[in-house]
């Protein structure tokens, strides 16, 4: 990318071998060559774990893993797509006759969301049809957003087939947004989503704030004009470590059970008896201020930076295991190899129960460290041995989404 928007880049910021046999399988598949080329890297959260849509930064980093796709603009107002993954089947479209089935996310159904989210935007009547041939490095299913990565590239690709521009920032809200047509919350959030946008309404009740217009936890720290570490203390004055009831709730925002559920619960919590709000808003917040001292330290390098950065990356662990409880079995089993085996820092990534973790490791020991992960947690047990070949990968801070064509 150049600036804020979108433009051609030369071939050679992709491996050349890979380019040249995704090219090779395009003119076999559709026979003729791709006009132009479009890659969104996967990405691994650093630091910040469920607070993004509590208010607050994150610090992501783009992987070298990638979703790549080969792109033929044609006359015809079809989409034809097509994967170098035999097991991810061919699927076929009219351009002007969208149908995303949320109950089965296909493949497909991602590309459909980009080129969707696009197609509205711009308000296309006559949209161009494509042949598109996709190739993806990504392990699916892994936390490291493979799904978000397949609808931004779809997007991209639609973008530049139509002759449309956007800036970087536009094109990411639209892909943003357009990947809810799958059913997915920005970033594959799961369900505690709606739940935690509602957590500052207890606080805020408790500190005379209009609590009906706070939606994130971000808007009580704001409205109250307090630090972090304030809002950590008030959380302890406000609220016990107890499980709250349904009906404890409501007594304390002076409401009734159905108002709760029509107006504050989401669908999928209509359920829920229980809820911990004072372990989920302690995480937020001190997930929050570890991430802008986790920036800091970058910032100011001093001479233990690696050894603090890493302690940041344990007590994230902690906490999303403990107050967040977004952890499993194997994520935690994994990070103490990881940290027993030389990582600075480990944790889980990824929106949790199940998915990846991020470890921090130092160059000259990093073969050794793979190593011994692959046997400590991959070769001993059988169906974790069949997968450990794309899963267990060593990488440094990616590119971002780019467009490119043949020199």
């Amino acid at each position: 990318m150049a600036g804020d928007s979108l433009s051609a880049l030369p071939v050679q910021l992709v491996e050349q071998p890979r380019l040249q046999k995704l090219k090779e399988m395009f003119i076999s598949k559709f026979g003729s060559a791709p006009k132009f080329y479009a890659r969104a890297p996967g990405r691994v959260n650093l630091i910040g774990e469920h607070i993004d849509y509590c208010g607050y930064a994150v610090l992501p980093m783009a992987i070298e893993q990638d979703i790549l796709i080969a792109v033929e603009p044609v006359q015809t107002q079809v989409v034809q797509l097509a994967n170098t993954n035999s097991s991810y089947l061919d699927f076929t479209t009219s351009v002007n006759n969208i149908q995303i089935n949320k109950t089965k996310p296909q493949w497909h159904n991602y590309f459909l969301c980009g080129l969707k989210g696009i197609q509205e935007h711009f308000g296309l009547n006559n949209p161009t049809g494509m042949n598109c041939l996709l190739d993806g490095t990504i392990p699916p299913s892994s936390g490291l957003s493979s799904s978000s990565a397949l609808v931004c590239c779809a997007g991209l690709v639609t973008l530049r087939a139509n002759g449309k521009t956007l800036s970087k920032v536009e094109l990411a809200e639209i892909c943003t947004k357009s990947e809810r047509y799958i059913g997915t919350e920005g970033g594959g959030m799961d369900q505690s989503i709606s739940f935690l946008a509602e957590e500052g309404t207890l606080l805020s009740k408790s500190k005379g704030l209009e609590w009906k217009k706070m939606l994130r936890l971000h808007d009580v720290q704001t409205k109250l004009g307090v630090s972090l570490e304030e809002m950590l203390t008030i959380v302890e004055e406000v609220l016990h470590p107890e499980p709250y009831s349904a009906e404890e709730i409501c007594k304390c925002l002076g409401i009734t059970l159905e108002e709760l559920r029509s107006q504050i619960l989401s669908q999928n919590m209509q359920d829920v008896s229980t809820f911990k709000l004072h372990q989920r808003a302690k995480h937020v917040y001190s997930e929050a201020a570890r991430v802008l001292e986790f920036k800091k330290i970058c910032s100011e390098a001093p001479a233990n930076a690696l050894q603090l950065l890493g302690e940041l990356m344990k007590q994230s662990h902690i906490s999303c295991r403990e107050m967040y409880e977004c952890s499993c079995p194997e994520l935690d089993r994994l990070v103490d190899i990881c940290l027993q085996f030389g990582a600075i820092g480990s944790r889980l990534t990824g929106a949790g129960w199940g998915g990846c973790t991020v470890s921090m490791v130092p160059t000259d020991k990093l073969n050794t460290f793979l190593k011994n992960v692959k046997k400590a947690y991959y070769q001993t047990d059988g169906q974790r041995l069949a997968v450990e070949n794309n899963s267990l990968f060593a990488t440094k801070p990616g590119r971002g989404a780019l467009v490119f064509v043949e020199a």
